[in-house]
């Protein structure tokens, strides 16, 4: 069994952030547009909009509620 250390681990996390960062410094940058109209047919993705909707727009009533005066 490999001896585990703060060091050690410290060691591995560093060898691995830099083969990361090398290995996406070399890769283009991904073209945001291509993923447009991805989960157009995803009733999931539905869900979570109109999910996200609901928060965003009880945030906001929540907002307005303490700014109001009473």
């Amino acid at each position: 069994m490999t001896n585990l250390s703060l060091e050690s681990l410290a060691r591995r996390v560093e060898a691995l952030e830099i083969a990361l960062s090398t290995r996406t410094a070399n890769r283009p940058p991904k073209d945001w547009r291509k993923v447009i109209g991805m989960f157009r047919d995803s009733e999931f993705m539905r869900e979570v909009d109109d999910e996200c909707q609901r928060m965003r727009e009880a945030e906001r009533e929540a907002a307005h509620l303490e700014e109001s005066p009473e």
